[in-house]
C-alpha cells in the first residue's frame, strides 16, 4: 500500500507569505535542528514526519510571535 507523499502546496506557504517570512527566517528562529530543506518540503507539500512538522511549526511560532494549530498549516 503506497502512501501519497506529494500533497501540493500547503497552507503554511500562504501563512509565511502573509507574514513576509522566508524559509531562512524560520531556520534562524529555530532552536532545533531545522534545515532549509525541511521548510521547503513543508511548504511544497511533501509529507513530513510528526517530529519534523513540529519543528517547522515551533520555528514559525518563534519567528512570528503567534500560535498556530497544526490543522491550519497542513492539510494532511
Amino acid at each position: 500500500m503506497d502512501i501519497e507523499r506529494n500533497l501540493g502546496v500547503q497552507p503554511i506557504a500562504a501563512v509565511m507569505a502573509e507574514l513576509n517570512l522566508s524559509p531562512h527566517d524560520l531556520v534562524l528562529a529555530s532552536t532545533e535542528q531545522l534545515t532549509h530543506k525541511m521548510v521547503s518540503r513543508a511548504t511544497k507539500g511533501r509529507r513530513l514526519t510528526a517530529n519534523t512538522r513540529g519543528k517547522v511549526i515551533r520555528a514559525l511560532e518563534a519567528a512570528s510571535g503567534r500560535s498556530f494549530p497544526v490543522e491550519t498549516l497542513f492539510n494532511y
